[in-house]
């Protein structure tokens, strides 16, 4: 039987410019909105804080707990969440912005993050919009960039960054699917082939793509380091 996938994904309130590589060396970022889908559900689900009858900046503290409770009680339903990047990202986020450390880090350790099993078996990242293009999937909508949506949010225009959100989360899904169809990932890569990695069991969650053994990663000059994505744990969270 396969799994239910539940794609999650979030956007962040604070404005930076785009020229800003490493976003998360200006937290706290809040959050401005997320969004969650699943095959199995009618409408996407959607979060953000609320002033009034209407969105507000970013979500409060007990707003963004009150997502987090929203997705144990998801899991605990039988959906599995799947992200790109989640780990390191969204949880990493969430968990700060709610203050729920050991929930958001008991969801991110049980979750599938691809790009963190990718990770885990090559040894290199695989950006989200080569591997739509390795599976002839449609990219992002409108256009629309991580970058902006921060500001698009802060000008009011909140149903195109809900769109872009749902979007993001509904490529992951696909993505997820596609992927585990075809007992395998695709992306396009640097030289413009189709890359390839086996799924023989399927997609990893972050507990079991971190017991892989190492990739060879020696002709590589700086490798990502598979913990640097966990260094936001909190301490004795990762005993086995």
């Amino acid at each position: 039987m396969s799994r239910r996938y539940l794609a999650f994904d979030l956007e962040t309130a604070k404005l930076l410019p785009r020229t800003v590589n490493d976003v998360l060396a200006h937290r706290p970022l809040g959050i401005a909105c997320a969004a969650a889908v699943a095959s199995g559900l009618d409408e996407p689900i959607t979060w953000h804080g609320r002033d009034g009858d209407r969105p507000s900046a970013q979500m409060s503290r007990d707003e963004a707990g009150a997502m987090v409770d929203d997705l144990v009680a998801l899991v605990e339903d039988g959906y599995t969440l799947v992200t790109w990047n989640g780990l390191s990202f969204d949880f990493n986020v969430l968990a700060e912005e709610s203050g729920g450390l050991d929930a958001c880090a008991g969801l991110a350790h049980d979750h599938v993050d691809m790009m963190f099993h990718a990770v885990c078996r090559l040894g290199h990242y695989v950006a989200l919009a080569k591997a739509a293009e390795g599976f002839g999937l449609a990219g992002k909508s409108g256009g629309l960039s991580g970058h902006e949506a921060p500001a698009l949010w802060a000008e009011g225009r909140y149903d195109e960054v809900l769109q872009y959100n749902i979007q993001d989360a509904r490529l992951c899904l696909d993505i997820a699917r596609e992927a585990e169809r075809r007992g395998e990932l695709n992306w396009i890569t640097g030289r413009g082939r189709i890359g390839r990695m086996p799924l023989e069991r399927g997609w990893l969650s972050v507990k079991q793509a971190r017991r892989l053994p190492l990739p060879d990663t020696s002709w590589m000059s700086d490798p990502p380091a598979r913990d640097d994505a966990l260094a936001w744990f909190p301490s004795g969270t990762l005993t086995d």
